[in-house]
């Protein structure tokens, strides 16, 4: 008998050391929040007189990025990746290319009137959260900064008297900087982004320099 409560107890140590341990081992290399997607409404800053935008002006993106825990508790750190992002601007802007000079004017005359910017991202960004590894519902504020490199654009405008697509336009900025907040909990956020460079480099409009830039209000949806 006392043999058998010897092995019981010898048995009974082993077991809870190698879940001490296996839990000890779970909680040290988790990570959080590697893979995210974004929705969001496009409201353009630093308009010209007479410029407006029409409908919903959309942003979409998504990317990978590698958590990097700085602290025992693995509440902070750092990540850094690789996304795109997709912004549909409705406006009231006409990018003309029929001549051999590209001309801006504002038109309302338009059924159809946008600007579409593709960008590869590189965003890093300092994390705080209270997350656990064994809960994926926690409260997360994520700041973050991103580098942009523009890809590929299109600008349609359509009225019953003009058919114009203009892509390739080297007049739009190439490389494009921003600040980025994501708050909330659990798998949606509230996400803002402000552009800190304007959407084009050198343009004129009414003889005055056209500065308008991107402010991205939307959700954040993040995935292990």
């Amino acid at each position: 008998m006392k043999n058998l409560l010897l092995s019981f107890f010898i048995f009974s140590t082993v077991v809870v050391f190698s879940q001490e341990e296996q839990k000890t081992t779970i909680d040290s290399l988790y990570r959080e929040d590697q893979m995210y997607a974004t929705l969001s409404l496009n409201l353009v800053q630093n308009r010209p007189d007479g410029f407006s935008q029409h409908s919903l002006s959309s942003g979409i993106s998504v990317g990978f990025l590698r958590d990097m825990p700085f602290n025992k508790k693995r509440t902070w750190a750092i990540a850094a990746g690789l996304g795109y992002s997709y912004n549909n601007l409705k406006n009231n802007i006409k990018v003309d290319n029929s001549s051999s000079i590209t001309t801006y004017t504002i038109d309302d005359t338009f059924d159809k009137n946008k600007l579409v910017l593709h960008h590869l991202d590189l965003p890093i960004e300092i994390r705080w959260r209270n997350s656990t590894f064994e809960s994926h519902k926690f409260w997360r504020i994520y700041g973050g900064f991103k580098v942009s490199y523009l890809f590929a654009d299109k600008s349609v405008f359509k009225s019953d008297t003009q058919d114009i697509t203009f892509k390739g336009n080297s007049d739009l900025s190439k490389i494009k900087y921003a600040t980025y907040l994501s708050v909330g909990n659990n798998t949606g956020n509230i996400y803002v982004q402000y552009s800190l460079t304007p959407i084009f480099e050198d343009v004129k409009l009414n003889n005055k320099k056209l500065e308008l830039s991107s402010f991205n209000i939307g959700f954040v949806f993040y995935i292990l």
